[in-house]
């Protein structure tokens, strides 16, 4: 195989000497430029499969010349090389396109992971790209989605999915790391809000034998676990403030350390975050680190409510339905009973599409499911009646509450009680739901 090639852009010699003779050592060709003048007369003529990229030169910024970079060549990974702590700088790098960062000093072990990672963009063999199969929908927005997951696979920049409860975002996540070079690697989804928060720590980074009381072996945390992959914190909402310091500094740094440990050890992850809840009003309100936030939401990836894309339901009953009763064509819903679900407002989203086709075909026995067997809740009419009444008692936080007891009770009813079941499709912990069942 040809040795892949690598375009070094820095004006310091002594960083340009470090990057070659780790480079070389790894078996990559290496070509350097100290300026910006030489690496364009570089870039025109020669192919390379990885270019680094220092913030400062003499002729120029590498943030500006990071977009000319990718018009000559447009899936050439580029890493930014910035100044140690230029957190700002290296956001706005990757929202440009860059692949990732490299802070100086450059530490030797993350740069051969970094480099490891990035060659693996252009060099991993084409996978057969079958979205449609798994993402379903032919709506305008399922066709942008699918364009973003694509895109956003070629780079390790951090990705926060946003969307109501069932919309996917979990689908989503796993649909990056199958289109990524991580693909062979492991996947590790987490529910932020499933951990007791004194176990966190461990669960994420791990823990020595006798660090503390019941830790009688070694303990492999998620990270390590991910290592090489991709990690997904869902409910990323519901982490603690002293484990989000924490969280920070395994993202800038690159690095861990298991409890009980004192020396730190590299990881190399993909990291995905998603939640139900407004973020960005939680740092407003002083309940999520606005550090770690601009950390997690380089890229922001929006998943579209069921209700704002109506066109897509008749897909998704027959999708459901052809799971649900076998292959046997002897069940199909009306043409009303279809009306009916694009209309419905549905708040658990595509989760609960599914919940509603799997309870009225348990309980249907032949002939076509009627709107009347589908059994939808009101909402619309029941938001309403709260309204007014919110409006006549002059009580926001009422109102608000009023709307969330009665859809805890309408899911807790699809459920048949079921509370597990009923805390998943509202995207909370059980703990959660419990107390809300108990006030």
């Amino acid at each position: 195989m040809k040795a892949a090639k690598v375009l070094i852009i820095d004006d310091e010699a002594d960083i340009r000497e470090l990057l070659e003779i780790t480079l070389q050592r790894m078996g990559v060709e290496t070509q350097s430029a100290e300026n910006l003048a030489h690496a364009q007369h570089y870039l025109q003529k020669n192919q390379y499969q990885l270019c680094l990229l220092d913030m400062r030169l003499p002729d120029g910024d590498g943030l500006d010349f990071l977009p000319q970079i990718l018009q000559i060549q447009a899936k050439l990974p580029v890493v930014i090389i910035t100044a140690h702590g230029s957190t700002i700088s290296a956001v706005k790098a990757m929202k440009l396109g860059a692949f990732d960062f490299l802070s100086k000093p450059i530490d030797l072990g993350n740069l051969r992971l970094l480099i490891e990672s990035a060659l693996k963009v252009n060099t991993a063999p084409k996978k057969e790209r079958r979205m449609r199969n798994t993402l379903l929908g032919e709506s305008q927005t399922m066709c942008d989605l699918r364009g973003k997951i694509a895109k956003i696979a070629r780079s390790q920049a951090p990705v926060y999915i946003n969307g109501e409860s069932g919309t996917g975002k979990e689908l989503v996540a796993r649909l990056i790391h199958k289109q990524s070079a991580r693909s062979s690697a492991p996947f590790i989804a987490v529910n932020c809000g499933a951990i007791p928060h004194e176990l966190m720590e461990s669960e994420f980074f791990g823990h020595k034998k006798g660090s503390f009381t019941g830790a009688h072996d070694n303990k492999v945390g998620l990270f390590q676990a991910a290592n090489g992959g991709t990690l997904f914190l869902d409910e990323v909402a519901d982490l603690p403030l002293h484990l989000q310091v924490k969280l920070l500094r395994a993202i800038q740094e690159k690095k861990i350390r298991p409890v009980g440990r004192h020396e730190e050890e590299s990881i190399d992850i993909h990291l995905l975050s998603a939640t139900h809840k407004d973020l960005a009003q939680l740092v407003h309100d002083n309940l999520f680190r606005q550090d770690l936030y601009y950390r997690i939401n380089v890229i922001e990836l929006n998943v579209p409510a069921l209700r704002e894309r109506a066109e897509d339901i008749p897909l998704l009953i027959q999708h459901f339905l052809t799971k649900l009763i076998n292959h046997q064509p002897d069940i199909k819903l009306s043409k009303q009973a279809i009306k009916a679900l694009q209309k419905y407002s549905f708040p658990g989203n595509v989760r609960e599409l599914e919940n509603i086709l799997e309870r009225t075909v348990a309980l249907h026995e032949q002939g076509d499911i009627s709107e009347q067997d589908l059994n939808l809740q009101n909402h619309s009419s029941h938001t309403s009646n709260q309204a007014n009444h919110a409006v006549s008692n002059n009580s926001l936080e009422e109102y608000l509450e009023g709307i969330e007891k009665q859809l805890i009770s309408d899911v807790l009813e699809q459920n048949n009680g079921d509370k597990i079941s009923t805390a998943e499709q509202l995207g909370m912990s059980f703990r959660s739901l419990r107390y809300r069942l108990k006030n």
